[in-house]
């Protein structure tokens, strides 16, 4: 059931003196854009008749064809708590449809959209948690991002040795006036790496949350004279950072998931989840993680996931099952970072889940020991493959996954990895710092 009516947004409006609403969207990248317009246009906008240049966009469409509007999910509204309080700015996150009226297939949001109507007609509701985390470094004299910072704090540490303290409060208490349930906020490993996480949500508010908890954090951090990354590794020798996606399948308001008297509180259900990540985990992590630089993060040593495989009693694996049971039951994919456009992350997690139960995937063994420790042959005695090494073979494992590739449809699985390839062999082209400090002198 719907929160707003188009009454109800023109009231609000009204009564809290609302200017300028931002129609926001998300590229194919998972790249927040917007269209602003002021109050005198907000009927024209509640009766889906605002356009604007999808042809601008990379991804979306060709010049010839570039009419697109932005239809707005109402219950999207919000008003912006940093904005000025006369002349109040608000945003309603949009759908693309085409002229003819039908979605534009290019759209992330609609594609997550389809994924969950699918898993409803199997009686399924996917709820999602995300853990997201992020650096907080200075700015330059100019106002430019650095990856500088004083602090050295790190796991849980508190003010004044966390230097990020009070931006981290803030941001935390503008998302709640924002409608978020915060449940936690945290120093993270690294120096300056930081985390907040909120509440459990269905797969469609958990990716609208997400799109605005970034947006909400840069915001907040600028005003500290801060930067906010969610670069997956924007530092070596330190953590990365990571999205880390807690899942779980409710019907008729039970946790699929859960059952006590399975292998580790465990279902079938939950099981054949687990199979189906695995076995479509290659070819997802062009999505999960799409960046040249995410695979910097994908290394032994700093936490992140390497190895294909999953647990319920440590974080070394791929997948790793929290300890709550019962209604708390999920499944935690550690690999995405929060680069990754949110909505096609869910999207093939859940195509990935659903598959695995279609065809009753029975994971393998789980892996109790720490599989950072373990010597080459006992990982390829137990079957235990790695995620891509890097962008390119990410890539190839892509174009070799038919299923994913249908989950995200033909216009996604076309042009997505074509500009991940000339992303890819533009950074193969360069030559970086390391190489001249490497080989220089030497040769």
């Amino acid at each position: 059931m719907s929160r707003y009516t188009k009454q109800d947004i023109i009231r609000i409006v009204e009564e809290e003196d609302v200017e300028f609403i931002r129609l926001q969207f998300t590229d194919m990248f998972g790249t927040l854009k917007n269209v602003a317009v002021t109050k005198s246009q907000l009927e024209k906008v509640l009766n889906n008749e605002c356009m604007f240049d999808g042809s601008s966009i990379e991804g979306f469409v060709r010049i010839e064809e570039s009419d697109m509007y932005l239809h707005p999910d109402l219950d999207t509204f919000v008003i912006f708590p940093w904005r000025p309080q006369q002349g109040k700015v608000a945003r309603v996150i949009c759908d693309i449809y085409r002229p003819d009226h039908a979605p534009f297939a290019g759209d992330p949001r609609y594609i997550l959209k389809k994924m969950i109507a699918e898993a409803s007609d199997l009686g399924y509701r996917f709820d999602v948690g995300p853990e997201c985390e992020f650096f907080l470094f200075h700015t330059d004299e100019n106002g430019q991002p650095t990856t500088l910072t004083h602090e050295r704090a790190g796991y849980f540490d508190l003010g004044p040795v966390d230097l990020g303290e009070n931006a981290r409060r803030d941001m935390a208490l503008a998302l709640e006036d924002m409608g978020f349930e915060i449940e936690a906020s945290h120093h993270e490993v690294a120096p300056a790496q930081h985390e907040i996480d909120f509440k459990y949500d269905e797969a469609l508010a958990a990716a609208d949350h997400m799109m605005t908890f970034k947006l909400a954090v840069k915001t907040i951090a600028k005003r500290h004279g801060l930067f906010a990354s969610f670069m997956p590794k924007p530092k070596d020798g330190v953590n990365g950072s990571g999205m880390h996606i807690n899942m779980s399948l409710h019907r008729e308001g039970r946790n699929v998931f859960s059952d006590p008297d399975g292998e580790f509180g465990l279902s079938r259900e939950a099981h054949y989840f687990i199979g189906g990540i695995m076995k479509h985990m290659k070819g997802m992590s062009l999505i999960t993680n799409p960046l040249v630089n995410s695979y910097k993060r994908l290394v032994p040593g700093y936490e992140a996931p390497v190895y294909i495989a999953w647990s319920a009693t440590n974080r070394s694996p791929l997948i790793r099952i929290p300890a709550a049971r019962g209604t708390g039951t999920r499944i935690e994919l550690r690999c995405p970072d929060p680069s990754a456009n949110p909505y096609l992350v869910l999207a093939v997690c859940l195509a990935a889940g659903l598959d695995g139960i279609r065809e009753k995937r029975t994971p393998p063994a789980p892996v109790m020991q720490n599989i950072f420790q373990m010597r080459l042959q006992e990982k390829e005695r137990l079957g235990i493959a790695s995620l891509p090494a890097d962008l390119g073979e990410a890539i190839r494992e892509f174009e070799k996954d038919d299923y994913i590739q249908a989950v995200l449809g033909e216009h996604i699985s076309k042009l997505y990895p074509k500009a991940k390839k000339a992303e890819w062999e533009d950074y193969q082209a360069q030559v970086t710092a390391w190489e001249i400090d490497k080989y220089l002198y030497r040769i």
